[in-house]
């Protein structure tokens, strides 16, 4: 009976031992645990990306305003006549007319 007293002492030694050393894995396991958990963040937020990205270019398939505003936000162009007019947050405004 008194043997398997030791046991769960030893078992709480060696977990102890086990987090504290360095070399047991341990520290690099949780290390890497937290990149992969940055990691499928940012591939939430890629495919959120890539979603925003397909439904732009369904939406400029055949759809002439949405070439034009493509066109106009993307590029900085106007038509002749027109005045491009740059807000101070860097969102392209509307292209008014002379």
């Amino acid at each position: 009976m008194k043997r398997l007293v030791w046991v769960p002492i030893l078992v709480i030694v060696a977990a102890g031992w086990t987090v504290a050393d360095e070399r047991s894995g341990l520290p690099a396991w949780q290390r890497l645990n937290g990149d992969l958990g940055s990691a499928r963040a940012r591939i939430a937020v890629l495919h959120s990306d890539i979603d925003a990205l397909e439904r732009e270019a369904n939406a400029l398939d055949g759809d002439a305003f949405a070439i034009e505003r493509a066109i106009r936000e993307d590029l900085g162009l106007a038509l002749p006549g027109e005045t491009v007019v740059r807000l101070a947050s860097g969102r392209p405004a509307a292209a008014a007319p002379r």
